[in-house]
């Protein structure tokens, strides 16, 4: 059906009171604000609407039910006062039953009613109809105290408020043409759909950032999810991570000097590092690319948000499968849609067409270890030999197919055992394992010992394990000697 109405702002009036005579109350400045923006982004005059004449004592206005059945979304800027006012409460419920009647309440996997929080409140006092709809938080944590992003805070606060608006109107057009595309009966997309993006929690001190990559991942197509609040107990957080995870094709993952939140359950771990623990299990077992980001500097401002720091910048396992990056917002910006260039863009499998005679050495490594792995390769060819690398980037299904043609069709695969930990090594060991019984050809197989050193290895060394490779210390000849003799010895036939 055709809205008259773009958006209704549903608000307790006495969050509109101005701080200081004479000053505009901050609903006021917040509705001529997005009106102007709405206004810009959808080419027309926003049809913005909200009650700013009734109070507390006049009765539910037909009015209001009336224009509910032709509004097309609903924007509740939720405070303490607002949780406890029945004439909040009824607006919010009469939309959605008009809403019912209009289409539904969600659009695709989104809401029509869009949460700005004016003023924080008790997760478990929202009301249900917005407790799962992602929020807009107009205000910031320090030291345990809020505020508001209020323009009469000053340039900062102004910034700031200006910001999160931007970001809320570009969402609301993009709903508002949603919707129109289900008027006109056209609900497929204009476009093939972009790679959905995991972007992980944070804490406070992150929390603007984490906003304006949100904000520009959207302008620019991509889904982000999660696109709705994360349940609160770690039994149903869990596999909903899990499932969240497995849609994604990047995840993101911003760490600062505060915790964040930390879900109810029996681990009582913090839910970025949750977060961070299944992304690095997700890239295990699919083409997952993963990003982490550390501002310059950064100090935990607790012991153990600390020693997480310290312990994505040393182990490997928390590290699998991410560029792990410091500092400049704009620089990591860039590699965020660089990566995600390639991810849409897929690397090629090598087509080198192999010289005769020329025996081929793949060498299977983590993606963390692709710069390590560079003296390794280029030693190696200086020998003469083809060197392949595994495809990281593509769809799940041809990735997997071309790696299993690049193991197949070597004469030595080199185990490079870097940055991996066990659990990696014992991976790929099992896949070779199963792809050389159901294989009639015949290569040798060695693990590379590389930086970091690990228990693990110092056990391999200790056991005297065949076929083994050692280049903690570095590359070289000397390294490599038992590869190339083996290799010299194999010859061009096979």
């Amino acid at each position: 059906m055709k809205f008259d109405q773009h958006a209704f702002i549903s608000y307790a009036h006495i969050d509109n009171e101005p701080l200081t005579p004479g000053q505009k109350g901050w609903v006021a400045q917040f509705h001529a604000t997005l009106q102007t923006m709405l206004s810009q982004r959808l080419g027309e005059k926003a049809r913005i609407w909200r009650d700013d004449k009734l109070d507390g004592n006049d009765v539910f206005a037909q009015e209001i039910v009336d224009q509910f059945a032709k509004t097309a979304l609903l924007i509740s800027i939720l405070s303490p006062r607002y949780l406890r006012s029945e004439w909040c409460t009824r607006e919010l419920r009469t939309f959605c039953e008009a809403a019912a009647l209009s289409g539904g309440v969600t659009l695709g996997n989104k809401s029509r009613i869009f949460k700005v929080v004016k003023t924080p409140v008790e997760s478990g006092a929202i009301p249900e109809q917005v407790q799962q709809t992602l929020g807009y938080d107009f205000f910031t944590v320090e030291d345990g105290d809020s505020r508001e992003l209020d323009p009469a805070f000053g340039e900062e606060a102004r910034q700031q408020f200006l910001s999160k608006l931007s970001g809320l109107a570009w969402q609301i057009a993009k709903s508002l043409q949603q919707l129109a595309q289900v008027e006109r009966g056209d609900s497929t997309a204009a476009r093939e759909a972009r790679p959905a993006v995991f972007l992980a929690d944070c804490g406070h001190d992150l929390r603007a950032t984490r906003d304006q990559l949100r904000t520009d991942l959207l302008m620019h197509g991509y889904e982000v999810l999660p696109t709705e609040q994360l349940p609160l107990t770690e039994d149903a957080l869990v596999p909903e991570l899990k499932a969240q995870l497995a849609r994604s094709r990047l995840s993101i993952h911003l760490v600062g000097r505060k915790v964040g939140p930390i879900p109810d359950g029996p681990s009582e771990r913090p839910l970025v590092i949750l977060e961070n623990e299944l992304a690095a299990a997700r890239c295990r077992e699919s083409s997952l690319r993963r990003i982490i980001w550390l501002p310059d500097g950064v100090v935990g401002e607790r012991t153990e948000q600390q020693a997480f720091i310290d312990a994505l910048q040393t182990e490997a396992a928390l590290q699998f499968g991410a560029d792990l990056l410091r500092g400049d917002l704009e620089a990591l910006k860039g590699t965020i849609h660089s990566t995600l260039r390639r991810i849409e863009t897929p690397e090629a499998p090598p087509t080198a067409t192999v010289q005769a005679g020329q025996l081929t050495v793949h060498v299977l490594m983590s993606e963390a270890d692709r710069t390590e792995s560079i003296p390794l390769i280029k030693l190696l060819r200086a020998r003469g030999l083809r060197v392949t690398i595994p495809v990281f980037v593509g769809d799940a299904a041809a990735v997997r197919a071309a790696n299993t043609e690049l193991v197949s069709a070597c004469n030595a695969l080199i185990l490079f055992y870097g940055a991996g930990d066990e659990a990696w090594k014992f991976h790929q060991q099992s896949e070779l394992a199963k792809q050389t019984a159901s294989s009639r050809t015949r290569r040798s197989e060695w693990i590379c010992l590389a930086a970091p050193a690990t228990a693990d290895k110092e056990m391999l060394l200790e056991l005297g394990e065949p076929n083994l490779l050692d280049v903690r210390n570095g590359v070289s000849e000397e390294a490599l000697q038992p590869l190339l003799s083996s290799l010299s010895a194999t010859g061009p036939g096979r």
